[in-house]
């Protein structure tokens, strides 16, 4: 077996490593919020039922949508979401017909594409393995391995690689998807950006492992929304850069079913303007944490 600390590094360095565009930080346009069709938002990966059902309870009673989901145009009026898939699904679950979003495409320049990690947490190590290893058509070997579809460290200091003869990345999602259910149906689901290990495990006191997923590109999305090869949940990351946030938009607004989309967008607009002048919109370069989530 291999030392974590060691494997961490490996993955955090090499098999992992993401390579974007330089990103100018400190200037951003305008959010494009936009309200669109519900039915009109295509998830690239299946939604978080951990999350996804507290989050349509909540809905029901909440006023305002406080953080848009952010999407990239595919087409003639339709989107792919890069962010923000537990609450279109709620929205669509509970028939809301229309959703305020904001629009970033890949091209614009705004948009990173990252890979989160998963912390597994209040769980039996041992149990987790055994259930990997009974997954079909998924053979756990000890160490790193370049063509493995995804790497699990564990708190005990092992390392194994999960390695599946798929060919696509759709076949790939459709195995992360198996291995990403046995934890997400039987643990706890954290999503982090860390990778090594000794800053991992004082964060997460029932942790039992981090797995790492390789790297996926803009088309790989995109064709994952198209074809409804979905991704498993948590696992894309989208940095946008000059994202909205509190926007603190009325919900009832966007499930009044009695006023035209061109209505609500023209509204949205003269909202947008009085909030400019107002001064009630402020822009930061930096990053940031928010404790209020």
């Amino acid at each position: 077996m291999i030392a974590g600390q060691s494997g961490s590094c490996y993955a955090r360095r090499t098999l992992f490593s993401t390579r974007n565009a330089p990103v100018d930080r400190y200037h951003a346009p305008t959010p494009d919020l936009r309200i669109v069709f519900a039915d009109s938002l295509h998830p690239h990966e299946e939604h978080d039922s951990q999350r996804a059902l507290p989050l349509i309870e909540r809905l029901k009673t909440e006023a305002h949508i406080i953080n848009p989901p952010i999407v990239a145009p595919i087409g003639s009026s339709q989107f792919v979401i890069l962010d923000g898939a537990n609450r279109c699904h709620s929205f669509r679950t509970l028939g809301y017909p229309h959703m305020l979003v904001q629009v970033a495409s890949y091209e614009s320049g705004q948009v990173e594409l990252q890979t989160w990690n998963h912390v597994v947490g209040s769980w039996d190590e041992q149990s987790f393995l055994e259930q990997l290893v009974s997954l079909p058509d998924v053979e756990m070997i000890s160490g790193q391995h370049t063509q493995a579809i995804a790497h699990v460290l564990t708190r005990s200091q092992q390392i194994f690689a999960l390695r599946s003869p798929v060919s696509s990345v759709h076949e790939r999602n459709a195995t992360l998807r198996r291995v990403v259910s046995i934890y997400q149906q039987n643990a706890t689901l954290h999503r982090t950006t860390l990778s090594e290990l000794d800053e991992v495990w004082p964060l997460y006191a029932d942790a039992i492992a981090l797995v790492m997923f390789p790297h996926y590109l803009p088309a790989d999305i995109i064709a994952a929304a198209k074809y409804q090869a979905f991704l498993p949940p948590g696992i894309s990351r989208h940095i946008v850069h000059g994202r909205a946030l509190r926007v603190n938009y009325p919900i009832d607004r966007l499930k009044d079913e009695q006023v035209r989309l061109p209505e609500k967008n023209e509204e949205l607009h003269r909202w947008m303007q009085q909030k400019m002048a107002q001064r009630q919109i402020r822009y930061y370069a930096e990053s940031t944490y928010q404790f209020d989530e």
